[in-house]
């Protein structure tokens, strides 16, 4: 049997359970299923099972846009030569974009997130990341890698933005898109297009609607809640539907976008423009006449609610709804609530104005 002054120099390979002990190189085989730690006692045991990285309490951050973000990442100890890389997880590319490397005493910062990035460092065994001024395309998952010579160890957490998913289609009616023209309008209108998973968390948090459009990942879907006809029939069981992958040049569809908590100072309303006299009304105030996503941030984090139709920068009349009742439109849930894109030199409308920081 392993004598205990044996334990210090016993190593488990990777591949097979196996001791190399002593000057001799006796080599012991701890069998199939008795691993190193069954063998060894006292305080070697927790030495030899300890991993280099803590395991965070919370794997996923959440945050706002234009908020300040620390990811955890913890070193139970400081390895000779160690490296620490961080990495955002990139599904769409197939692989990762580094973000910052260190090796404690240095550092150097990569790619686009590196303006704002930066190792909160407050101990000797923090390596924890902080995003500043948090961005919409800033969510998703993130590694912390810890490189020790030919060994290495990650951890991975998700950072999640709250936020709002709406619909987007053009003036000129729906499926219009292809997916770089999707991405292209959302990003016009202060979002960006949303990811599976935050059109999935707004349908189970109420979305139904029956035209398809492009998410992040260039894949099609539509979330259904009230089972119809016209959207898929009434025999399908609610959900979120998809058209898989398409052709992002050829194909056309709407898109479902993503926004968050606005950064801006304020609000305005002004009554009874034209389209075209619109913007200049906005900008007489020191303003600018507000996007669909800043108008939608507005009515999911400010709870703003009017019941007057207002032209926005699109071209579009909408209004904001909160407290859902009957002279306002008279339907049963709050949203954002759309009288299309009349003709500009409508007087029937004011302005939504908004002024940025």
């Amino acid at each position: 049997t392993l004598r205990q002054h044996e334990i210090k120099g016993c190593l488990l390979a990777r591949a097979k359970h196996l001791c190399f002990v002593g000057s001799r190189g006796r080599i012991w085989s701890l069998g199939k299923d008795q691993g190193l730690g069954e063998r060894i006692w006292g305080p070697y045991r927790e030495q030899a099972l300890q991993r280099g990285l803590g395991t965070p309490l919370h794997p996923t951050v959440h945050t706002q846009r234009g908020a300040m973000a620390t990811l955890p990442c913890v070193l139970r100890a400081l390895p000779h030569n160690y490296r620490v890389k961080w990495s955002k997880v990139e599904p769409a590319n197939y692989g990762e974009s580094v973000i910052i490397i260190t090796n404690g005493m240095y550092h150097k910062n990569y790619g686009p997130l590196s303006p704002r990035v930066r190792l909160r460092h407050s101990h000797r065994y923090d390596a924890s990341l902080t995003i500043t001024d948090v961005a919409l395309e800033d969510e998703g998952r993130y590694r912390c890698q810890l490189v020790n010579g030919l060994e290495d160890e990650s951890i991975s957490l998700t950072l999640h933005l709250e936020g709002v998913v709406f619909p987007y289609q053009p003036s000129n009616g729906r499926y219009k898109f292809n997916y770089h023209e999707a991405k292209r309008a959302c990003e016009q209108q202060d979002s960006r297009l949303a990811t599976y998973q935050q059109l999935y968390k707004a349908w189970t948090e109420g979305l139904d609607w029956c035209n398809a459009g492009w998410i992040l990942d260039g894949t099609v879907h539509y979330p259904i809640i009230n089972s119809r006809e016209p959207c898929g029939g009434r025999l399908l069981l609610p959900g979120v539907r998809t058209y898989g992958a398409r052709d992002k040049q050829k194909d056309r569809f709407d898109a479902f976008c993503f926004t968050s908590a606005l950064q801006g100072t304020g609000w305005g309303y002004l009554q009874d423009d034209t389209a075209v006299e619109a913007g200049q009304a906005c900008r007489n105030h020191g303003a600018a006449m507000a996007k669909v996503g800043q108008l939608y941030s507005a009515w999911k984090f400010s709870q703003l609610d009017r019941c007057d139709g207002g032209w926005l920068a699109d071209g579009s009349v909408r209004y904001p709804i909160t407290t859902p009742r009957q002279r306002c439109g008279g339907l049963p849930d709050p949203g954002v609530r759309s009288f299309g894109f009349p003709s500009k030199e409508m007087r029937t409308y004011g302005t939504y104005c908004f002024v940025g920081k």
